[in-house]
């Protein structure tokens, strides 16, 4: 097992997929704890009752269907699938629809969703999901991207009340793939991972959403720092035939190019990520310069 996360760890995002699945038909018995710990590339599925779009992962999987957040239901149809308490559900409808807004203001468009379940203990937990394709938004469709996918991870756990507040346990993981072809970019790809993790106490009187959203709009905005600055923070890169490993203490990217010199291909790579930020979101920042509230209306992001 220890070696199999090693591997995963090693490879390139962009066969991560296939990699798990040589891991899984080796370590069946690994199966489950591999489905846990190795993140891969968030998939979708279609609600035909709300047509409405949603996102697969180990936290809405029930076998082999997956239970949609917007009905409640699963696809394909499963008899006797694990549902979250009339409560919890409550509240995850209303994370949803708090999240598609976020979503809308820091990615202008995207898939976004929102699972909730209670814990063992008496708290719960809850994974946020965003997925935003580059390729069909933005400058993708100029010509810029030939592929490109933001994956964001967010999994809180919430501990039960004491004192009136709540231990909040965000861990957050964003998966990020650039392919371009051609002019006037060049030809390269960009696949790589950052994972962080947050800890807080906070009053529950503002509810659990309120401070949930306030976490991940924090984490959100670390990770994009951590991505600006990802060129200058490597501390160990190694460089065998066309493909160059960056490697951090907190993150990985690989990036390959075949007719491409090492200098090349860094001027590259520093050249999109500079301008990622125009296929895969804003910063809090620019959110409230480039959309102010309403004239009468008094709006704030949380500090």
């Amino acid at each position: 097992m220890e070696a199999a996360m090693d591997l995963m760890r090693r490879i390139s995002p962009n066969q991560g997929e296939t990699a798990l699945s040589a891991l899984l038909a080796i370590l069946p018995s690994h199966s489950s704890e591999l489905l846990s710990q190795v993140d891969q590339p968030l998939q979708v599925l279609m609600d035909a009752k709300c047509e409405k779009e949603f996102i697969l992962c180990e936290y809405n999987r029930d076998a082999d269907s997956y239970r949609s957040p917007w009905s409640n239901e699963y696809y394909p149809p499963l008899e006797d699938g694990s549902l979250p308490s009339a409560e919890m559900r409550k509240l995850e409808c209303e994370a949803n629809d708090v999240f598609a807004i976020y979503r809308d203001q820091y990615y202008e468009g995207g898939i976004s969703s929102v699972y909730m379940w209670e814990d063992d203990g008496q708290g719960f937990a809850a994974c946020f999901l965003i997925k935003k394709d580059g390729s069909k938004s933005g400058d993708g469709r100029r010509g810029y991207l030939h592929e490109g996918t933001w994956d964001a991870i967010h999994v809180i756990e919430v501990g039960a009340e004491e004192d009136g507040k709540a231990h909040y346990c965000l861990t957050s993981t964003v998966m990020l793939s650039l392919t371009t072809e051609g002019k006037p970019s060049g030809t390269f790809n960009l696949a790589g991972s950052i994972r962080r993790q947050m800890n807080c106490d906070l009053a529950v009187a503002d509810g659990h959403i309120c401070n949930m959203g306030k976490m991940i709009e924090e984490m959100e905005g670390k990770l994009r720092n951590s991505l600006d600055q990802v060129i200058n923070k490597f501390n160990d890169y190694n460089v065998h035939s066309n493909l160059i490993l960056i490697r951090f203490s907190d993150s990985k990217f690989i990036c390959s190019e075949g007719c491409l010199t090492p200098t090349d291909l860094l001027f590259l790579i520093e050249r999109v990520l500079i301008h990622w930020q125009v296929y895969f979101g804003k910063t809090r920042e620019m959110v409230c310069t480039l959309r102010p509230p309403p004239e009468g209306i008094q709006m704030k992001l949380p500090e």
